[in-house]
């Protein structure tokens, strides 16, 4: 998909011609992300987890480092009206149902190993788009550099909320992703995640993934602990950002 001078993809005014290319986001209308934290701390406790993954017939899936720049945006509604013209038409239906249903939204790039990302989350229930449990999610690869997107996003009056840094070990068990991340800030974080097409899934799903949780001795991280990291961190993240350095708040 070509974009030409003048027209607004994600909020953003574009100035210069870019060529995204067309990215498998599921070519079915829904994609729901049910995926429950916990918050492991040190380097023992993640590598125990892993030990307890293997050990259950898990394997490693990818290994990369990730750079995540957080946004916020105030006008949800120009968002769509600037952005819908110029979406694939065959994610159309599904974008839309994100503006429509969500409650809460985040746009975030990011720069996987060089591979550069816009992604927008919004929440399915009461949770925030950015820790919640049930979301959908919408990706979108471009072809530039993570300083020449944020600077349209920047130009197009979104702000920064927090850059995060960290490294991620994705592994697989059956139907289940988890990822272990060693954060900037948090320390080593887990998340239990599965993708469903039926939003109705979401309560049993979360269930199954606790009770994956409990059989490999870990626990959820409660969302208002969550909530209060996480404001932490968008307060200080100069100081974290591209570091080891962590903070524990309860």
């Amino acid at each position: 998909m070509i974009l030409m001078r003048g027209f607004v993809i994600f909020g953003v005014s574009l100035t210069l011609s870019y060529t995204l290319p067309t990215v498998a986001i599921n070519k079915m209308s829904n994609q729901y992300e049910i995926e429950i934290k916990s918050l492991l701390g040190g380097k023992e406790r993640a590598d125990n987890l892993v030990s307890k993954i293997h050990e259950r017939g898990g394997s490693v899936v990818s290994k990369n480092k990730q750079l995540n720049h957080y946004f916020t945006i105030s006008d949800v509604a120009k968002f769509k009206k600037h952005l819908l013209p110029r979406i694939n038409e065959s994610r159309k239906e599904f974008f839309e149902k994100i503006l429509d249903e969500g409650n809460d939204f985040s746009i975030r790039t990011r720069d996987t190993d060089g591979k550069v990302k816009l992604v927008v989350k919004a929440s399915i229930g009461q949770d925030s788009s950015f820790n919640g449990v049930s979301r959908m999610e919408f990706e979108e690869g471009v072809d530039m550099t993570l300083d020449d997107l944020d600077k349209l996003l920047l130009d197009s009056g979104l702000e920064y909320q927090a850059k995060w840094s960290r490294e991620r070990e994705e592994y697989k068990i059956n139907d289940i992703n988890v990822c272990i991340d060693k954060n900037a800030g948090y320390g080593y974080l887990a998340e239990f995640e599965k993708v469903v097409s039926d939003k109705s899934l979401a309560d049993s799903v979360k269930q199954n993934l606790l009770t994956l949780m409990s059989e490999f001795g870990v626990e959820e991280l409660p969302q208002a602990r969550l909530e209060r990291m996480f404001a932490y961190y968008n307060n200080n993240w100069r100081d974290y950002y591209g570091t080891e350095k962590i903070f524990n708040i309860e």
